[in-house]
């Protein structure tokens, strides 16, 4: 069986697309074929891998729209997918394209070094005494140790396509969350006040990055989890804490949002009245009236038990 693998090509400023064809064998890879094109039909086709094992990272490219480790996935996988002999490959979105299907890694890691990616261990460990911890412990992040910065959470990250400059890369805030939940991390405030800086609560929560995280890590999670810690710390004074907040206080007391009132506790009474015009538009149409009292869900019972079982499952994790 052929297939026809449609590659975005970018050399010295210049972008096409070009075609090529290539015979599918059983297992055969993303990255197999993009060799076996190198290799046989054009030398001057440019991509990056390295352990070809699914650890390095390095290959990760997009086909069809979507992030793949190119080492991993199949063809006929993806042919079956997408019900299709042709696959369209280009490189990560989200980042700069040096050549063809080769990004520049370079800002990314400029940017991580913002969340202070090293562990300072407590005073307590010493070189004699070693830096040990318990099983438990080393479970509550060893999932957050297995990323392997190939970048598809940042490729697929809605957030980062709107606007890079205000919101790390998903990887960032994994790698914040991994130091945070080690026990042997002497200043994990330093970790969340970094995080919250770069743009914590501006995640969309469209779990693009955990949809095409290749090893499951789930960077939508650990971003949930980096905020529920800036409240355990005490680091929960801005907008975004505090609307979250909001939404919970309504939640328990009502079971329903009171809409009227979650800008003023968010944003307090001076910012929220800046939306005045907003709100005299709502009361217009029927939205918002702050004459009514505000009602009660009448399964108010039951919505709070659902919040008291989140919140247990919340810490067993």
């Amino acid at each position: 069986m052929d297939a026809k693998l449609r590659i975005h090509r970018f050399v010295e400023g210049r972008k096409w697309v070009q075609d090529y064809t290539v015979t599918v064998r059983t297992g055969m890879t993303i990255l197999e074929a993009l060799t076996e094109i190198k290799e046989h039909q054009d030398p001057t086709l440019s991509f990056t891998c390295s352990c070809r094992s699914s650890i390095c990272g390095a290959c990760a490219v997009r086909v069809n729209g979507n992030a793949e480790l190119s080492c991993e996935i199949l063809v006929e996988k993806l042919l079956e997918r997408y019900e299709t002999d042709t696959l369209t490959v280009e490189p990560l979105g989200n980042f700069r394209v040096i050549r063809d299907l080769i990004v520049d890694w370079d800002p990314k890691y400029a940017r991580l070094k913002k969340v202070h990616p090293t562990l300072q261990p407590k005073p307590e460990f010493t070189a004699e005494t070693g830096c040990k911890q318990s099983p438990a412990d080393f479970d509550k992040y060893k999932k957050y140790a297995g990323c392997i910065l190939c970048g598809s959470c940042v490729s697929e990250c809605n957030k980062n396509a709107l606007n890079q400059k205000d919101f790390l890369d998903p990887f960032a805030f994994v790698k914040a969350e991994k130091l945070v939940a080690d026990s042997r991390e002497r200043s994990p405030e330093e970790h969340l006040k970094a995080v919250i800086d770069a743009g914590l609560w501006r995640c969309f929560n469209c779990q693009e990055c955990t949809a095409k995280c290749p090893k499951g890590l789930d960077p939508a999670g650990a971003i949930e989890k980096l905020k529920a810690e800036t409240f355990r710390h005490g680091l929960a004074d801005n907008v975004g804490a505090k609307h979250a907040k909001a939404i919970y206080d309504d939640i328990q007391e009502s079971g329903t949002l009171d809409e009227s009132k979650l800008n003023i506790k968010s944003e307090g009474f001076f910012l929220a009245s800046l939306r005045a015009p907003m709100a005299l538009r709502l009361m217009h149409v029927g939205k918002m009236n702050l004459l009514e009292k505000h009602p009660v869900n009448p399964e108010i019972d039951t919505v709070r038990k659902l919040v008291k079982t989140a919140e247990a499952a919340s810490k067993e994790e």
